[in-house]
């Protein structure tokens, strides 16, 4: 049974009329119950009946094999969807950086959600055909207004649970200052911090602050 005969039989069901789910569907009445025969042949049961005369006069109805048939359909077509849909689901893939100068390190305030109103390192989502180390770059010049280079990659970053938005990788990388004047944009407000006051951070950049700092004093 394909999706346009299991419509007709969702159309009997809500109409009570195969008369008026034909016309639902555009077809005509004799189109309609050949389809109806057709499967019924097939499947070897009745799918509907009609009751012809007294107060119940035209009415058709399917039938328990008619429900089931349709029940089966249903529920399988909902978990080949599912599957289908799941097939296409990938992380998302950002990237992170961390500039440090005078002993601070950069950050930027959040104006929306998630985590409206924390600091986070400058970052933001990989665009198709952007090597990650240009969106880094760009990422940065966009929210600070400070212009980078990439020293090298810190580290890949992967919880699933890390951002509430979903299943979003980070990649982070180490910078260097290249000119630009520290400004604000749309989305953030940038600000260089001690290291030794860091506010509590959005996602998990706590924890890639702690660990580069951490690195740091062992000469890595």
């Amino acid at each position: 049974m394909g999706a346009g005969r299991a419509r007709l039989l969702r159309e009997i069901k809500s109409t009570s009329s195969l008369a008026t789910a034909a016309k639902n569907m555009g077809m005509s009445y004799r189109h309609a119950w050949g389809i109806i025969q057709h499967m019924e042949e097939i499947c070897g049961e009745k799918l509907v009946k009609s009751k012809r005369g007294g107060s119940g006069f035209g009415e058709t109805q399917l039938t328990s094999a008619g429900e089931r048939f349709l029940s089966e359909f249903e529920n399988k077509s909902s978990a080949l969807n599912e599957a289908y849909e799941k097939s296409f689901e990938k992380p998302g893939l950002t990237t992170d950086g961390i500039l440090l100068m005078d002993n601070k390190i950069l950050l930027v305030m959040r104006k929306h959600e998630p985590f409206k109103g924390m600091h986070a390192l400058p970052g933001g989502f990989v665009e198709y055909g952007e090597r990650l180390e240009d969106c880094v770059v760009r990422e940065v010049k966009e929210e600070t207004g400070l212009k980078v280079k990439v020293e090298r990659l810190f580290g890949v970053f992967s919880d699933p649970g890390r951002d509430p938005r979903g299943h979003i990788v980070s990649a982070v990388f180490i910078l260097s200052p290249d000119g630009g004047q520290l400004s604000d944009s749309d989305e953030t407000i940038a600000t260089w911090f001690p290291l030794n006051n860091l506010p509590k951070l959005a996602f998990d950049h706590s924890r890639i602050v702690a660990d580069y700092l951490k690195g740091l004093k062992k000469g890595r």
